[in-house]
């Protein structure tokens, strides 16, 4: 498996070169170079660019515990409840990596603590944290 994007049916296949520079902006996310990040979504690539496991920059930046990154790429429209292939959304993911600062640049920039599967609230409900349920407006 790479991070390879998936073209919709309608799109031609991308060619090595399109393939190696979404590689090196998905490894960006995930490593937290915002600069770099932000600076490539800047010039074009996709805010919400997802790999072939669904995994967007958000996510990736998000389950790695990234909060500047995850918030650049928020600020330049980057949904932040968008869920990858196995339902699984990146404030979630920020919930079981224990990533708080990244919770709370999600839950500030309108993340749906009931998105996803298992959502942000079952996540926290699970593992017991219970100051992100108070973040979540939950008991």
């Amino acid at each position: 498996m790479s991070d390879a994007p998936t073209p919709a049916s309608d799109e031609p296949a991308h060619d090595p070169e399109v393939l190696e520079l979404a590689q090196k902006v998905f490894d960006l996310a995930r490593h937290g170079d915002t600069d770099t990040v932000a600076a490539y979504v800047k010039a074009g690539v996709p805010a919400n660019l997802s790999n072939d496991k669904g995994d967007t920059l958000v996510m990736l930046a998000a389950y790695h515990g990234h909060p500047e990154t995850v918030r650049a790429l928020v600020a330049q429209g980057a949904d932040p409840d968008r869920t990858n292939d196995r339902g699984q959304s990146p404030l979630a993911g920020a919930v079981f990596k224990g990533e708080e600062e990244v919770v709370r640049v999600l839950v500030e920039a309108g993340a749906d603590p009931h998105a996803g599967t298992p959502s942000a609230v079952e996540t926290a409900r699970m593992f017991e944290k219970r100051e992100l349920l108070d973040l979540f407006g939950e008991q």
